[in-house]
């Protein structure tokens, strides 16, 4: 009975050992510890791991930044995780972390870089998108009716919706006016054509014989077409000096196809917001825009990419509550709590409206979505019902510093709704943000 008590007990005080030993040991470091930080040059970041052990730390550089008050060297230093861990910027550029648990054990690797302080001009502003896209873009297919039967050439060819169309017979398309004559003039009977097609970042060849149409008396090879888009969104922010500037925060898509567009060129102009589709649950709101050309915002769209419409400004007037440049916020500055979006509801007019940042996702790559948003602004939820179409761009403003733009909406509660952060539609902005070779 003894022996049995006593393997008992043993078991017990083994289970305990491991309890306190996994209570101890610095677990979070993996979750609150992450592989690549930003810091703005004079900034902190704040980590809480919560262990009553001790870590070295050193670092493949001198002096970039210092960790609880000691600067980070090639020399390890010992580290107490009782209290939160506090990362100090001290200079600009780049430094390699390496954590270890009692000198040996390695827990962590952290790449932190240090970048100077940037500012923008929030945005706000309602504006026209106006897109002519690379060749013309495959948005549907239809019958031709010819002389015996009908078909659609195109289809039977392998030409596919979303394809984007670049040449005709080696000469390139400008618009779908274009393409039509083409078609028209080289169709004869037993004619193949040799079509040029972009299918993602494919190119190929198709080879497609029009038909004669008996309604047009015109060859056709049953395709719908397109190659503009318009709408309107928000100017995001903009750069004072190089006049560059980003919006909407998402890529434009095709509304048949649901493709990103593949731009030729395009450009934006001032809108007028003339009404406001309030947003329901289960029914998106919409804002009207009439584009005014000619007036006070006019620029280049330069690129389509998956954060946003960017370009260069040829004209722009400043407006809204904030007319100066303002500091952007990194990833690690931006917090749950009360913000602000600046955004048109009515003519031209740039207001402020409160909102919630309810979540703040740690993205270390750039990617959509980093944060989760809700209207608060009962001014603003009574025009529009919360989060509408032509509000994507719209900055988002908190703690005097523009930390990133509205993006989605949620359908189910048109209230909530996406954020993307700042810093990934200023890198995709082609602007130099960063320093340090690993960035």
């Amino acid at each position: 009975m003894k022996n049995r008590h006593g393997k008992q007990s043993l078991i017990v005080s083994g289970i305990l050992l491991l309890i306190i030993v996994a209570a101890a040991f610095p677990w979070r470091i993996w979750v609150n510890l992450q592989t690549d930080l930003r810091l703005l040059e004079g900034g902190q970041h704040y980590v809480n791991i919560a262990s009553p052990l001790s870590i070295h730390v050193k670092g493949d550089k001198n002096g970039v930044i210092a960790l609880n008050g000691v600067t980070v060297s090639q020399q390890a230093s010992k580290l107490s995780l009782r209290a939160p861990l506090i990362l100090s910027a001290q200079s600009l550029g780049s430094v390699n972390l390496e954590f270890r648990l009692f000198g040996v054990i390695p827990l962590r690797q952290m790449t932190v870089n240090v970048l100077p302080e940037q500012k923008l001009m929030p945005g706000g502003h309602s504006i026209g998108i106006k897109l002519h896209s690379e060749g013309v873009l495959v948005v549907g297919h239809h019958l031709v009716r010819g002389k015996s039967a009908s078909a659609s050439p195109a289809k039977d060819a392998g030409i596919e919706i979303g394809d984007v169309i670049l040449a005709i017979e080696d000469v390139e398309l400008q618009d779908a006016n274009q393409m039509a004559e083409l078609i028209a003039n080289y169709g004869s009977p037993g004619k193949v054509l040799t079509f040029s097609i972009k299918r993602g970042q494919q190119e190929f060849k198709k080879y497609v014989e029009p038909l004669l149409c008996q309604d047009t008396k015109r060859y056709r090879i049953g395709l719908y077409i397109r190659d503009t888009a318009a709408g309107v969104g928000t100017l995001t922010f903009y750069e004072p000096n190089s006049n560059v500037y980003g919006a909407l925060g998402h890529v434009i898509t095709d509304v048949d196809t649901n493709q990103p567009i593949v731009i030729k060129d395009g450009q934006i102009v001032k809108a007028n917001i003339v009404d406001i589709k309030a947003a329901r649950k289960g029914q998106p709101g919409e804002k009207t825009g009439i584009f005014q050309e000619d007036q006070d915002i006019a620029g280049k769209i330069e690129k389509n990419g998956i954060f946003g419409i960017f370009g260069t400004l040829s004209k722009m007037e400043a407006g809204g509550k904030f007319n100066k440049p303002m500091p952007i916020a990194l990833i690690s500055q931006i917090e749950t709590g009360p913000a602000e979006i600046l955004t048109v509801i009515e003519g031209e007019n740039i207001e402020s409206f409160d909102i919630e940042i309810q979540r703040v996702y740690n993205q270390n790559k750039p990617s959509d979505k980093g944060m989760i948003i809700r209207v608060t602004d009962e001014r603003l939820l009574e025009a529009t019902g919360g989060i509408v179409q032509g509000m994507s761009g719209s900055p988002i403003i908190q703690n005097n510093k523009l930390v990133g733009a509205v993006t989605h909406v949620f359908v189910n509660d048109p209230t909530r709704g996406y954020g993307i952060f700042i810093e990934w539609m200023v890198l995709e902005s082609g602007m130099p943000m960063a320093v340090g070779e690993n960035i």
